[in-house]
């Protein structure tokens, strides 16, 4: 199978992408559509065909196994949204899985290339600086951050794509991808945690989110400024690389879950399952305090 490198058709992202094939991880850090499996398929492409060995850490990898295990059945998704142990079980396991992995792999080829959506405290463990093994190598130099930022009109191209795979994928997968109206509810979910925080945006988009919040006719719309400063805060403990995406890429034949080559998956075993979520049972005997931390998610 070929797999075309869309990212050609803009240059400058195309090196930019190339370049940080030279790092030992990678991490997309962002919410759903806005271009981060689509990096990450591009990357470890790149990457391996300059010679790296590639490893991939993704939420909805991980997020099942947690799930369906024994020990996950009794912490069930709620109205359709996965369960806050879950969410803290899966980021503790997740920097325990990368300090494993580095051990395991500490040849200069391997590379890891992750998504970490951070919203509603997915993966967001691996942004906050802790007192353990693995806090070296994610706040070191050979790790990077990538925070993609789809300007208004891509992100706006983005979410159509959301509705045309939905009805017509190219990949089974694409059917469990998030349709357009949840995209927008996560951004104005973003939106109001940068309220919170005492981020603005671009004053286009405050007029903009003003005009929408007057007529309640929903979500305000998308903001890159305000988004891209929120993950930044997020990301304050990290080495952070920003990627605009202001080309609407040739993705029409192009499904981010077909690859060419066979990148080794981090997932949890059902043992880590059952560790870690009795670490999390044990740390929080009162679920107030889970759910207090969960809610304010990006407080890292």
């Amino acid at each position: 199978m070929k797999i075309p490198l869309v990212v050609q058709a803009d240059p400058r992202l195309h090196a930019q992408v190339r370049a940080l094939g030279g790092q030992r991880l990678v991490f997309f850090a962002g919410l759903p559509g806005t271009g981060k499996s689509l990096l990450v398929h591009q990357l470890a492409h790149l990457a391996d065909a300059s010679g790296r060995s590639i490893h991939l850490l993704q939420w909805d990898v991980t997020r099942p196994p947690f799930e369906t295990s024994p020990a996950g059945r009794r912490y069930p998704p709620v109205d359709g949204v996965t369960h806050r142990v879950i969410r803290k079980a899966a980021g503790l396991w997740a920097r325990h899985a990368i300090a494993r992995w580095s051990e395991r792999h500490p040849e200069p080829p391997h590379l890891l290339i992750g998504e970490t959506p951070f919203a509603g405290s997915r993966f967001v463990e691996l942004a906050q600086r802790l007192d353990d093994p693995i806090e070296p190598l994610l706040a070191g130099p050979s790790c990077r951050f990538v925070i993609p930022v789809p300007s208004a009109e891509v992100r706006r191209f983005l979410e159509a794509q959301r509705e045309r795979r939905a009805a017509d994928p190219l990949h089974p997968r694409e059917r469990e991808d998030a349709p357009p109206h949840v995209l927008r509810g996560l951004w104005r979910d973003l939106a109001a945690v940068a309220r919170q925080m005492g981020i603005a945006g671009s004053d286009a988009g405050r007029v903009a989110g003003q005009e929408s919040a007057s007529s309640a006719d929903g979500p305000p719309p998308f903001d890159p400024v305000a988004y891209r400063r929120v993950y930044e805060a997020v990301l304050r403990h990290r080495n952070i690389e920003i990627v605009a995406l202001d080309t609407i890429l040739p993705t029409g034949k192009l499904s981010v879950y077909d690859f060419a080559i066979a990148p080794a998956d981090l997932a949890p075993s059902e043992a880590d399952v059952e560790q870690f979520i009795r670490e999390v049972e044990r740390r929080y005997a009162e679920p107030a305090a889970l759910e207090r931390e969960i809610a304010r998610w990006w407080d890292v």
